[in-house]
């Protein structure tokens, strides 16, 4: 364990005043945080990959269209 000394604002000083253990609720709250960080991420990557993978696709797409339609004419 590691002891921070923090300052917060009156208005949560006050809304957490009645927890028992102060320090378990500041640290379970920012686990949960920190997890949405972590997940909001994984989706932002997993989009970046999706976008790059869609139009990698649509070019291979096209490409074979061509070969498709070949002798057609």
């Amino acid at each position: 364990m590691t002891r921070l000394n923090i300052t917060l604002p009156d208005e949560i000083a006050k809304e957490i005043a009645d927890k028992h253990n102060k320090s378990r609720f500041i640290a379970e709250a920012l686990k949960e945080k920190l997890d949405r960080e972590k997940q909001k991420q994984i989706e932002n990557s997993l989009w970046e990959g999706y976008n790059a993978a869609s139009k990698e696709d649509a070019k291979l797409q096209a490409d074979w269209e061509k070969t498709e339609t070949e002798g057609w004419k």
